[in-house]
């Protein structure tokens, strides 16, 4: 007879790996369980939050018996903000669930059994090392942080141990400068942003200043952006992200897809004789031009054009290199048909979203791609989040 599960029941449950979203998995009779913020080889006493059918979302009551991986999470804010959750791990226990996360979804949503190593880089730093983030005020409160795990309520944050030195001035400066009394609004969105010589810049509807302009060096090259442009988040992984993501690349044609401010577009100009970049975001776009303006070259163009609709208007092409590095949320059923329509030789993939990876990957291998390599590179210290780039190459035929 099974047991008739309710929200607010108390398991003793052992965590049996780190699944995608970075739950613990645990089994109890006749109930899946994931559980926030455990650690593989944990015995915890949960209490059930939410049930799903024989699914179960559990929150620690208490640690029974700690696995060797789990330490003392450093932030005092850990478990309250939304912002990381793997602190309670050791910094090798994250890299290896990571790894594994990736595994997961290549398995479950890409029905892809890749059997090779996934290398996974680490960061040189574990903690400060964001240059990106976003932040959000309450102007009844006055207080600036990031919002409580599962909510949308604030927790007021004093230090951020994953920001750069940078940033985290940045935001004890706005703590006491933010003009409350001229928000239209009692809850305001902050975008933050560093560059080189420790310049910031911050955007917000709310504020009357404009955003810096802000320049940065990375793979040789010199790049403008703001904090309304995207730009990855980890100061000291981004050079070698460029290097995993192009490799020994060269030809004739390359395509730069989502390309923002031109990251991998302008190392792409120095390896091939013509490259394109697609951007919507008309403001990245124009910081790309003007960063290859400024390093002289003229074999690259941007185009501030919808990824989907740009490609679905290519009739033919001859593409040596397609680099795809989407939004989180992913790409498009549509534009992925079409860049696979296109047949180019070498495709190199840089999500930050492991199951749209999957998903997608799986696209490519049915339409006669096979995967060179996958290499994971830890852009997120101290969350669940992984940076992935795959490469494929195109069948003959």
């Amino acid at each position: 007879m099974s047991v008739d599960y309710k929200p607010g029941d108390v398991l003793e449950v052992r965590i049996e790996k780190i699944v995608p979203r970075g739950y613990g998995l645990a089994f109890a009779e006749g109930l899946t369980v994931f559980v926030s913020l455990a650690v593989a080889g944990d015995v915890l006493s949960v209490r059930i939050r939410e049930l799903k059918g024989r699914t179960a979302f559990a929150e620690i009551e208490s640690v029974i018996k700690p696995s060797l991986d789990r330490i003392d999470p450093p932030c005092p804010y850990f478990g309250t903000c939304g912002g990381c959750d793997f602190q309670q791990m050791k910094y090798t226990a994250q890299l290896g669930a990571k790894v594994e996360i990736i595994r997961d979804n290549l398995r479950r949503i890409g029905k892809i059994e890749y059997d090779n190593e996934i290398p996974i880089v680490p960061s040189p730093a574990e903690f400060g090392y964001r240059l990106r983030a976003q932040w959000h005020a309450d102007a009844n409160m006055k207080a600036i942080g990031y919002y409580r795990r599962n909510s949308r309520d604030l927790v007021d944050i004093d230090q951020c141990m994953i920001l750069t030195p940078e940033l985290q001035d940045k935001l004890t400066d706005l703590r006491t400068s933010l003009p409350w009394e001229v928000f239209l609004s009692d809850k305001v969105q902050i975008d933050a942003a560093t560059g080189d010589e420790g310049k910031t810049s911050v955007s917000s509807p709310e504020l009357p200043e404009p955003e810096t302009e802000i320049e940065i060096s990375a793979f040789g090259e010199k790049l403008w952006f703001s904090a309304r442009s995207f730009f990855q988040g980890n100061r000291f992984l981004i050079d070698k992200l460029v290097e995993v993501a192009i490799g020994e690349s060269s030809g004739a044609n390359a395509l730069d897809l989502y390309c923002g401010v031109g990251l991998f577009t302008l190392p792409l100009a120095r390896r091939f004789s013509n490259v394109i970049g697609i951007e919507e975001n008309d403001e990245a776009v124009r910081f790309a031009r003007q960063s290859a303006e400024g390093a002289g070259l003229a074999n690259v163009e941007f185009r501030a054009q919808n990824v989907r609709r740009y490609l679905a208007n290519v009739v033919e092409s001859d593409l040596d290199f397609v680099l795809l590095d989407p939004p989180r949320f992913g790409t498009e059923k549509e534009m992925m048909a079409s860049l696979i329509r296109l047949r180019p030789r070498h495709v190199s993939y840089v999500s930050c979203d492991p199951s749209v990876l999957a998903r997608d990957l799986r696209r490519f291998v049915e339409n006669g791609y096979a995967i060179r390599s996958i290499t994971a590179l830890d852009m997120f210290p101290q969350t669940h989040h992984v940076e992935t780039v795959v490469h494929l190459d195109r069948g003959i035929g």
